[in-house]
């Protein structure tokens, strides 16, 4: 199925703590003097619009990255709010980065970055906006991380982000992780997941927390976006965080649950 297109979310609260572990993960990454490779599964176009019709119609944003700025959870320096302003400055004050343009933020020139994206409309979009800063395939992104696993520079992070279209994402979910893990066992393996109102990432989870004892669950609870709307949280599983990640995740944490 293709019919997920993420401009009607973009910026919601599932992405602020999404992108801010990202954006705080490639942070600690760049420290090091050494090379790394970036890759996502399913890296949707990179760059929205907060005031496109997709958006307005849903108010996802205002309820997400505008309230979270408002209430000052991200100070200027943080890697997420420094991301998001340097993407402001260059596409103007409603642009919203997605995770690849988030990464390209954060990243130096000699990191390298893999993107793929399977939608049509979705990939032209990416393609436009970092063509020139990253290999963007048009390809099925499950198979496109298996085939490029271990990658080259070995030291990287991986972002698997798929929009669970069918319930058949949670089973692919449970089994990819675990063999990517076999594959690149260095690897910083970053796994997005929706909470909804059935429950359906539980099984995912415990699957994952079976095969990769190690990793590590980081959920948030908040709101849903509108009334009738099934998603009332966010989940992401990581693999090899880095030192530190544990207390940031926290830190998110603490935020999310004084909204309720």
């Amino acid at each position: 199925m293709l019919s997920y297109q993420h401009g009607y979310h973009a910026g919601n609260m599932a992405d602020v703590q999404k992108h801010a572990l990202l954006a705080w993960v490639l942070d600690y990454m760049i420290r090091k003097d050494k090379p790394l490779s970036y890759i996502e599964s399913h890296a949707g176009r990179g760059l929205y619009d907060l005031e496109s019709a997709e958006s307005i119609k849903t108010g996802e944003a205002a309820k997400g990255i505008a309230l979270a700025r408002a209430k000052g959870w991200f100070a200027p320096d943080h890697p997420y709010l420094a991301a998001l302003d340097r993407v402001r400055a260059e596409y103007g004050p409603a642009a919203y980065p997605g995770s690849p343009m988030v990464a390209a933020s954060v990243l130096r020139d000699e990191d390298v970055m893999r993107l793929a994206e399977l939608h049509p409309q979705e990939h032209a979009v990416l393609n436009e906006v970092l063509g020139l800063r990253a290999t963007v395939v048009k390809r099925n992104g499950v198979e496109f991380t298996r085939s490029i696993c271990p990658p080259d520079p070995k030291r990287g992070v991986l972002l698997v982000d798929p929009p669970y279209e069918v319930k058949d994402d949670y089973q692919t979910m449970a089994a990819l992780l675990p063999q990517i893990h076999r594959k690149w066992n260095v690897g910083v393996l970053l796994l997005w997941y929706p909470i909804l109102t059935d429950g359906l990432h539980k099984p995912m989870l415990a699957a994952l927390q079976r095969a990769l004892p190690e990793g590590h669950r980081h959920e948030v609870l908040f709101p849903p976006a509108r009334q009738g709307h099934r998603m009332i949280g966010s989940g992401m599983f990581a693999v090899n965080a880095p030192y530190g990640y544990a207390e940031e995740a926290a830190r998110l944490s603490a935020l999310f649950n004084a909204l309720s």
